[in-house]
């Protein structure tokens, strides 16, 4: 039986791209918004360099030039960047890799580090490595 995060992970959903009617968030009206997927997100955190590390608006920024946006969506990319640490979290805990580092990309003084179940301490020492 497959994992509820697994599950969220292997969503069937695509890449696309939105023109904004009005403004969002830290968008305006007429920019051209990528809405991505888990599984480009974590190509793209599997893609840093050992090391390095980014933070979510950077990942935002690099996403859209990919896919010729003007921005990504703040709100899936948070939802679809937990998806991943939740998911590698269950692998860790069974003594497999994780789907992607996602230590990498998540402040451990953010609000996304506070939500997970393994909260920020753990993503403090991750990126320690």
């Amino acid at each position: 039986m497959a994992k509820p995060w697994q599950e969220k992970f292997d969503t069937k959903k695509v890449e696309h791209i939105k023109r904004l009617d009005t403004n969002f968030a830290d968008m305006k009206a007429g920019d051209l918004m990528l809405i991505s997927t888990p599984q480009k997100i974590a190509d793209y955190i599997n893609s840093i360099p050992k090391g390095e590390n980014r933070d979510l608006s950077q990942m935002r920024i690099d996403l859209a030039k990919q896919a010729k946006a003007d921005i990504t969506c703040p709100v899936t990319t948070g939802i679809f960047t937990r998806i991943i640490a939740e998911r590698s979290l269950e692998l860790m805990s069974e003594g497999k890799d994780p789907i992607a580092p996602f230590w990498k990309v998540i402040d451990p003084k953010s609000s996304l580090a506070k939500k997970l179940s393994c909260g920020p301490e753990l993503i403090e020492k991750l990126r320690g490595r």
